[in-house]
């Protein structure tokens, strides 16, 4: 996964660069499609904003957090990243629809 980051208004340091991409790199035991992703890092009047889109095969996700804490704002991000890769997931491998239309067949 290539990892785009970006910060308006706040240094993006190796640290904080290094945060990033191990919370990032999480995402990928889920759902290994995951070819891009473009993270901006923003700081407004004492609010931290992080913001994250990622571009995966079937669509793409987008999620954003505020917090007092950057590392806290970053932490809500993946965590919202997290859920919406799992229902972009069990949406494509949902077989329930299949079901229903093979106990209609063979209760006849």
């Amino acid at each position: 996964m290539q990892i785009n980051l970006s910060g308006h208004h706040v240094e993006i340091t190796e640290p904080l660069r290094d945060y990033v991409t191990s919370k990032l790199s999480r995402l990928e035991r889920y759902f290994d499609h995951v070819t891009n992703a473009h993270v901006v890092l923003t700081v407004e009047k004492q609010i931290q904003k992080a913001e994250a889109s990622l571009h995966i095969s079937g669509g793409l996700l987008f999620a954003d957090a505020t917090e007092q804490d950057m590392y806290a704002a970053i932490d809500a991000l993946t965590d919202k990243l997290d859920r919406q890769i799992r229902r972009h997931k069990d949406k494509l491998t949902d077989h329930r629809r299949n079901e229903g239309g093979l106990k209609a067949i063979q209760e006849e």
